[in-house]
């Protein structure tokens, strides 16, 4: 059994000075809290790190102003490690050819560090690969769960 550790910050407050008292408590759940990730203000997201993936999820619009945020925020979790990436892009409003292309740089890159990159993708994002001719080359998944699938049967072979 596992142990969730979970920290409350309370204070005390005595002739304007600020006393910080700590309580800790346990909790034999699991339950993980996605941390949330800084882009713009059009695209907003969450990054879950796993043993052997990271799950990020964005909402809102991957195009030319979010792009630029996107490649460095996502570019660096890459970097950092699991290098198996699924990217959820299940929520995403609209997606044009500046997103397209760094969703083509993540996939390189993944590939240059012995990863994956899988999409989650919904209708809208799926047509759009697919009208540039890119779901060859990106792995669209429709569920987490087959992402998930596919990154077990890969991590057996």
């Amino acid at each position: 059994m596992s142990f969730i550790f979970c920290i409350f910050w309370t204070s005390v407050k005595k002739a304007n000075t600020i006393y910080p008292q700590i309580k800790v408590r346990s909790y034999p759940l699991e339950v993980i809290i996605p941390e949330p990730l800084t882009l713009t203000v059009s695209l907003r997201g969450s990054l879950e790190v796993k043993d052997n993936y990271q799950l990020i999820r964005l909402a809102g619009l991957l195009d030319a102003f979010s792009e630029p945020a996107f490649k460095k925020v996502i570019g660096k979790c890459v970097e950092d490690g699991p290098h198996n990436v699924i990217l959820d892009l299940s929520t995403i409003d609209f997606i044009d050819s500046s997103g397209l292309g760094v969703l083509v740089q993540m996939a390189k890159k993944t590939q240059t560090l012995d990863g994956t990159l899988q999409i989650i993708t919904n209708a809208r994002v799926t047509q759009t690969v697919k009208l540039v001719r890119l779901d060859q080359f990106l792995t669209l998944q429709t569920s987490i769960d087959e992402a998930l699938a596919k990154l077990a049967k890969t991590s057996k072979d």
